[in-house]
């Protein structure tokens, strides 16, 4: 078939498989991406945006930096990366025709930062990332996210959560504007430690994955300019995943597998269960933020976590 034009983009190779194990093909992509439209575009708009792509043949592969053949009516920030020490220019997917070029690029994956391109502000949301450990299963994940919801409501905080699209769930808790990064951060990690202390046999905050001992994960490490996938964003997993906003009374009769490139859109209709479901952005309390500041960063613990362990295997 020859090529085709939607929402202004030259659309190409449309008929080929998307990977291997997607049982789904590139159009099957663009028409996922032209149907949620403009509900993916709110959860993208104005934040650099990091996308996984996968071409045929090869891997998959994060791309932070935008290509040098994009077009001119992609916006775009550059941001100074202290990790690589070099500028990377972020694209920011404001509209539709961006997210149907990006599709066209085979880009999958969504990953936005919880900062807007302009960082004064600040983030957006605080987010807990509940990530199951080998041999335990969604259903465990969602009963981790009832004892974030748990630790929030006693502080007078209430999120939305969403499938991440893997076996995990996602808590976002929308914060006003301005809060010093640091402080988003410590509360963050003070949430996961008041959800841990409520069932300390189901969920851990232990970053070194040998300490979890078969619990869930409750990762608080996301904060500035961290990343994560986007709701409706599609995965790269067998039968393309999307990560899904379920409402708090539907996530205990949810699985990851019933929300895919190809139900979601039927699922959705016109609705933005994501928009209905956040709360409006919330002041962060005070006895949060001091208590996630006497909280190390895991991030730092680990590292110095694993020289200790180091050194004391080399000792004996």
């Amino acid at each position: 078939m020859g090529d085709e034009v939607r929402a202004g983009v030259t659309l190409t190779n449309l008929d080929q498989p998307l990977f291997d194990g997607a049982d789904a093909t590139k159009r099957d992509l663009i028409d996922y991406l032209e149907a949620v439209g403009e509900r993916f575009v709110r959860q993208l708009r104005d934040r650099p945006l990091s996308m996984v792509r996968v071409r045929p043949g090869q891997e998959p592969f994060m791309q932070k930096n935008l290509p040098k053949y994009t077009p001119e009516w992609v916006r775009r920030v550059t941001v100074w990366a202290e990790s690589s020490h070099r500028d990377v220019t972020y694209a920011l997917c404001d509209d539709v025709r961006t997210l149907v070029w990006f599709g066209n690029q085979r880009a999958v994956e969504y990953h936005p930062t919880l900062l807007l391109a302009d960082y004064s502000a600040g983030q957006t949301h605080l987010v807990l990332d509940l990530d199951p450990s080998p041999g335990q299963t969604f259903r465990d994940a969602v009963r981790a996210a009832e004892l974030i919801r748990t630790a929030l409501r006693a502080d007078g905080l209430d999120g939305a959560v969403k499938t991440s699209g893997a076996k995990g769930v996602h808590v976002f808790v929308p914060i006003v504007a301005g809060i010093p990064i640091e402080d988003a951060a410590a509360a963050t990690r003070a949430v996961a430690a008041r959800a841990e202390r409520l069932d300390p046999a189901l969920a851990t905050t232990a970053f070194i994955r040998d300490d979890r001992e078969g619990k869930v994960f409750l990762d608080s490490t996301r904060s500035g300019g961290a990343t994560v996938v986007s709701a409706y964003s599609p995965r790269i997993r067998p039968g393309v995943p999307v990560s899904y906003p379920v409402g708090w009374a539907d996530l205990a009769d949810a699985t990851p597998a019933d929300f895919t490139l190809r139900t979601a859109p039927r699922r959705l209709g016109e609705r933005d269960p994501w928009a209905e479901e956040m709360p409006a952005p919330q002041e962060l309390p005070a006895d949060l933020v001091a208590e996630g500041h006497t909280i190390p960063v895991a991030r730092v613990q680990a590292m110095h976590e694993g020289k200790r362990r180091a050194r004391a295997r080399r000792a004996t």
